[in-house]
């Protein structure tokens, strides 16, 4: 199936080299261009485009409100934002906003035609450097550069050993990664982190890592080290 991808941007010439990255991959179309956040909304009512690629600062209506938008709206669209910053508040916000993953805007063509794929099958990708420095942030100021809210009771359903398994997902870990860490098979985290979204209501990982960071829970490093679930 041909996966279909607005490309939202209010520089002309990435959004021409994005459109001409994604033109390599077998199997993607870019369906529509837009300029400003609106303009990305209208776009995606019109298209209903598979992913759409969101830069967070545009004018008008930001890639935030975009995003807060488009899934409001209950589209069939799952938002990648691409920011140029390690450290940008606007990340943040569009977690919480529904965004479905963030690259960094330098990351080398064939890993973003490989995220946009991911998203369209329904996964999140989070970027592991921009993961980790906004988990710091978030340690020092919490969201919005206040402290995290109280601990939020859907985490109470969880396991220990599964708090462990999100706390890693929320650093920015692949799965791989948080099975060598916790000594775990591979499909064993898999199995965890779909118990994780059923038990705590999160669509896909990338709204349980906006859950773990909100609800305070990263803020913890004592949760789940000395029971196993």
């Amino acid at each position: 199936m041909t996966v279909r991808v607005v490309i939202a941007d209010d520089d002309a010439l990435l959004r021409a080299g994005v459109a001409l990255v994604l033109g390599t991959g077998d199997g993607i179309e870019v369906v529509g261009e837009a300029a400003d956040g609106l303009e990305a909304v209208e776009l995606c009512r019109a298209t209903a485009p598979d992913v759409v690629l969101m830069d967070v600062r545009m004018p008008g209506i930001d890639g935030v409100e975009a995003t807060r938008r488009i899934v409001a709206a209950r589209l069939p669209t799952r938002v990648l934002v691409l920011t140029t910053f390690h450290h940008d508040d606007y990340v943040w916000g569009a977690l919480r906003a529904g965004a479905a993953g963030f690259l960094l805007k330098r990351v080398p063509p064939e890993r973003l035609i490989d995220a946009v794929r991911t998203l369209a099958d329904g996964e999140s990708v989070l970027d592991p450097a921009v993961t980790r420095d906004l988990m710091g942030q978030l340690a020092a100021t919490g969201p919005g550069r206040e402290r995290p809210g109280p601990r939020d009771p859907r985490l109470a359903r969880l396991t220990a050993r599964e708090r462990e398994v999100l706390r890693q997902a929320a650093e920015g870990y692949s799965n791989a990664e948080i099975a060598g860490l916790l000594l775990l098979a591979e499909s064993t985290v898999k199995t965890h982190l779909k118990r994780i979204l059923a038990k705590i209501d999160a669509r896909d990982r990338a709204q349980a890592v906006a859950i773990a960071y909100q609800s305070g829970l990263m803020a913890s490093e004592e949760d789940g080290l000395t029971e196993r679930g």
